[in-house]
């Protein structure tokens, strides 16, 4: 059986899935006390939904922070650096570095000198595809990604990197 409070719950989050971005962005500021410049309806209303639950119920855990944090670290940050609007909020701990007023990676220590190539067998087929200092060739075309080559190569969404085996720093 539902409490009051419950319903009043599930009605503040069903009133949010009708609501416009312009709307969803007023009801992020006013529960996490600062403006948000996203503009994505999904990610705003899954976020101002989480809140509002969060403070109404609890927050997480410390087990499960501490569960968050450590899986967190794992992740891997980007494949493609920033573009240059991004370029004024470089953090350290990002693993980014600024070089002629653009990003570059500074976490492709996983990825071979540009020159190598990475070969990967597909349905039967020998793919080749060659690490250029920005981008990689794959076919005489030149993609941004390991994951754009996984997508050309596969027909689906891949992570390069798992893709074509590059999952521990330093393998190849």
């Amino acid at each position: 059986m539902k409490t009051a409070a419950t319903r009043f719950l599930q009605q503040q989050i069903d009133e949010l899935r009708h609501m416009p971005v312009s709307r969803l962005r007023e009801r992020y500021a006013q529960v996490f006390g600062e403006p948000t410049a996203s503009g994505n309806r999904q990610w705003l209303y899954r976020r101002v939904a989480w809140r509002i639950q969060s403070l109404a119920e609890g927050n997480l855990s410390e087990r499960a922070r501490r569960r968050a944090a450590e899986l967190a670290r794992d992740v891997d940050v980007r494949v493609r650096p920033p573009g240059e609007r991004e370029a004024e909020s470089v953090r350290a701990g990002a693993r980014l570095m600024t070089i002629t007023g653009r990003l570059a990676s500074a976490g492709t220590d996983r990825l071979p000198a540009p020159g190598s190539v990475l070969r990967r067998t597909f349905k039967g087929a020998e793919h080749e595809v060659t690490v250029l200092p920005h981008g990689f060739e794959y076919e005489g075309k030149t993609y941004r990604s390991l994951s754009a080559v996984a997508t050309a190569i596969t027909g689906s969404h891949w992570n390069g990197f798992l893709f074509f085996g590059l999952t521990k720093k330093g393998t190849a």
